[in-house]
Order: structure tokens, then C-alpha cells, then sequence
């Protein structure tokens, strides 16, 4: 066996795994997904809102969380990280109006979302402290469809579903789509105590164990992802609620979104890297979180080397046999070159990508939305043989970021 069929096949068996890992999950589960434990105690919550410069933003994301059905949230504490617009003003302006509503400036800006997540804690006083971004829009019902999970005491964190609010732009849509899959995908590892990460639009902690690890790594630029690791670390459960709805704004330009991606994957190597004494050995963070973050990221890196190398290799020579045969004045190809025998890599290829769909189309079923129309089979294709073509070049481009010490926010 070469050394190129043998890439080939460990490639296939371990997108194989996984994909079959999680059809399986979905298959044993599939009537649990949008389950809602009953609340059996009323935690009191405050809710802490990061905001820099979301001047257009902060007053809806406010009076989204007033809208709030949960009867113990106490207290929306927003906190301005030193914004150079209009925001603090905004900000102070609806806490004059809700007596539930506090408005807290940070002594300096923090120059990330942790830092004024941290700051934003030391306000807190109740059994439960959630967090949410400047831009997030969360459903009425979305607080309460996550409280439940708490009634299990070793439950550190609850996450919701995240979804694309504006869908106008081909870049917000494809957005749309793959942010069902990461939840759906994010469901499914609840079922296994897998989930890695927190989201920023919605996300509850209980305050004793939140305080217990510290808060928020101010040093890590996906703050979301490392505290999820860090409760996992310590024993702790983290749970996702799909019944719980989020919209949040996504970037509408490739130049705002190669930006963003690039610094959640530098963010998702610090964290590796802090955590990389663990991988295969301490509990689900070594033995399932770590394998499978680190996994992920070499099929979608070795799966564009092996592309690249198929591509240049092909031209390579079709250059030379095209060269060769106008100097020898022979024919390129003849009758008897043609091998119409299936090429069992070929066949895996195909499989894979049948897997992929299949999967995609279950994502898209269970998260469908009655506000938005379905996705356009025209915006799906993109997504798939487009828009996921792209992230290994991102996973390129965020290693090196990282080792030449990225740490913009």
C-alpha cells in the first residue's frame, strides 16, 4: 500500500466514524431532541450583556430579555466596555426606564468579551448568571426551556440554539444553514456529554461553580469554548437546550467573516494547547471532547492537501503528456487507457458524500423555522461544495496566526 491510498483510507475511516458516531446518536434519540425538563426550582438569574460600539443593537437585545417569561429573572445587568459610540448612553437610558435593568461601565475597555463578562459577574447575586451578546435576540420561551437542566446539581452550563436573524445576503445564508447544523450537531453531543462550547448569544451558568473556576479566561479569544472545557475538566455536566431559540446578527461580507472565523479557530488552538495534557486520558474532555475538536480539524486540513495534491498532480500531467505527445505527434489518450473499473476510493468518496447530504437534510428537517421560508437547494449546494471549501483555508490561516501570536478580539 502507498503512502497516498494509505492517507486516503485512514481520511475515510475517520470521517466514516464520526459520521456514523452521530447518525447513530440521532437514531437512539431522535424523539428527544426538543425535550424540556420540568422546572422543578425556580433559580433566581441575572443575565450579564457585554457591549462594545452596539449602539444600533443594545436597546432591542434589552428589551428582548424584558420580554422574558422566566418570572425569577431579577436582574439585566449591561455593561459597556468603554464604546466610543452611543452605546453607554442607550444603556443608561433603559435602565432609567426598567427597574431591572443596570447599567455598569467597565474602569477600561477590556479589549474582549471576557473581560467584561468578569466584570459584568462581580454585579451578581443569584443562584444562576447567563450571558448574552449585544446583538442576540432570545426567544420568550428561551430562558425557561433551559432552567430545567439545572435540576441535575452537577450541571455547570446550559447553552441554547443559536440562529441567523438576518438572511438577506448569500453569505447570511449559507450562515443560516450551517448554524442549524452546528445545533443540531450540538444536540446530538449533549446526548454523550460531549458538547465544547458555550455559545455567547445564550448561555446560563451556575454562579457557584462559575465563580469556583475563576470566570471567563480573558486571555483566550473564544472565552465561550474554553470555560465549557474547563467545567468538563472538573467533572461538572454542560447541557444544550434545542428548544431554546437565540438570533444573533452574523456577518454580511467575506472580509468581516474570514475575520471572525479566523479568531474563533485561534481561539480554538489556545485552548487545545491549554488543555492538551488531557487529550486521550481525563474523563469526556480527553478521552471524547479533545479527540474529536482535533480530529475535525485534520480531516478538513488533510482533506484539502489531498485535494491540492490531486489538482496539481493532474495539471501537472496533463502539461507534460500534452507537451510530449504534440512533440511525438501520438495520440493523448487511446481506447485502451480507459479503466471503466470502480475504484474503491472513488466508491468511499461517493459514500461519504452521500453521509454528508443525508445528514445535512436531517439537520435542515428538525430545524426548520416557521419565520423564515426553507433553503433554496441552489443555496444548499453552495453551502456544501462551496462554502465548506473555504474552512480548511481558515484552519491554515488561524495555525499561523497563532504561532505568530494573534490575539486580536
Amino acid at each position: 500500500m502507498d503512502i497516498l491510498t494509505f492517507i486516503y483510507l485512514s481520511y475515510t475511516f475517520i470521517t466514516f466514524y464520526f459520521l456514523f458516531l452521530l447518525i447513530l446518536i440521532y437514531v437512539q434519540n431522535r424523539n428527544r431532541l426538543y425535550e424540556i425538563p420540568e422546572i422543578k426550582k425556580e433559580f433566581s438569574l441575572s443575565i450579564v450583556v457585554p457591549c462594545f460600539n452596539e449602539e444600533e443593537s443594545i436597546e432591542e437585545t434589552i428589551k428582548t430579555l424584558l420580554k422574558s417569561d422566566y418570572k425569577s429573572l431579577k436582574k439585566i445587568i449591561v455593561v459597556d466596555d468603554c464604546s466610543t459610540d452611543n452605546s453607554y448612553e442607550i444603556i443608561k437610558k433603559c435602565a432609567s426606564k426598567y427597574e431591572n435593568v443596570l447599567a455598569v461601565q467597565t474602569p477600561k475597555n477590556t479589549g474582549n468579551a471576557a473581560g467584561a463578562k468578569n466584570y459584568g459577574a462581580k454585579f451578581v447575586g443569584t443562584e444562576l448568571i447567563g450571558f448574552s451578546d449585544a446583538d442576540s435576540s432570545p426567544k420568550e420561551n428561551a430562558i425557561s426551556n433551559m432552567i430545567g437542566f439545572f435540576n441535575d446539581d452537577n450541571v455547570a452550563a446550559v447553552t441554547s440554539k443559536v440562529l441567523v436573524k438576518k438572511r438577506k445576503k448569500l453569505i447570511e445564508k449559507l450562515q443560516a444553514i450551517e448554524y442549524k447544523i452546528i445545533a443540531f450537531t450540538r444536540k446530538l453531543l449533549n446526548f454523550v456529554d460531549g458538547i465544547y462550547v458555550t455559545n455567547g448569544p445564550l448561555s446560563i451558568y451556575r454562579k457557584s461553580f462559575y465563580d469556583k473556576i475563576g470566570g471567563f479566561d480573558v486571555k483566550n479569544l473564544t472565552e465561550d469554548i474554553e470555560i465549557t472545557w474547563h467545567f468538563v475538566a472538573e467533572g461538572y455536566k454542560v447541557c444544550m437546550g434545542l428548544s431554546a431559540s437565540v438570533y444573533t446578527i452574523v456577518p454580511d461580507n467575506l472580509k468581516d467573516w474570514f475575520r471572525q472565523r479566523v479568531r474563533w479557530n485561534v481561539g480554538g488552538v489556545q485552548t487545545i494547547m491549554k488543555y492538551k495534557s488531557a487529550f486521550l486520558k481525563k474523563g469526556m474532555l480527553g478521552k471524547f471532547i479533545l479527540p474529536f475538536f482535533v480530529f475535525g480539524w485534520l480531516l478538513g486540513i488533510l482533506g484539502l492537501i489531498v485535494l491540492s495534491y490531486r489538482i496539481i498532480t493532474r495539471l501537472i500531467f496533463q502539461y507534460f503528456s500534452t507537451t510530449y505527445s504534440v512533440q511525438a505527434q501520438a495520440a493523448i489518450i487511446t481506447f485502451g487507457d480507459i479503466n471503466l473499473t470502480p475504484n474503491i476510493l472513488i466508491f468511499f468518496g461517493i459514500f461519504t458524500l452521500f453521509l454528508s447530504i443525508s445528514f445535512t437534510a436531517i439537520s435542515l428537517f428538525h430545524l426548520r423555522e416557521k419565520e423564515f421560508r426553507r433553503h433554496g437547494l441552489f443555496t444548499i449546494f453552495a453551502y456544501m461544495f462551496f462554502y465548506l471549501l473555504v474552512y480548511p483555508i481558515i484552519l491554515i490561516t488561524s495555525f499561523y496566526k497563532y504561532l505568530k501570536g494573534y490575539s486580536k478580539w
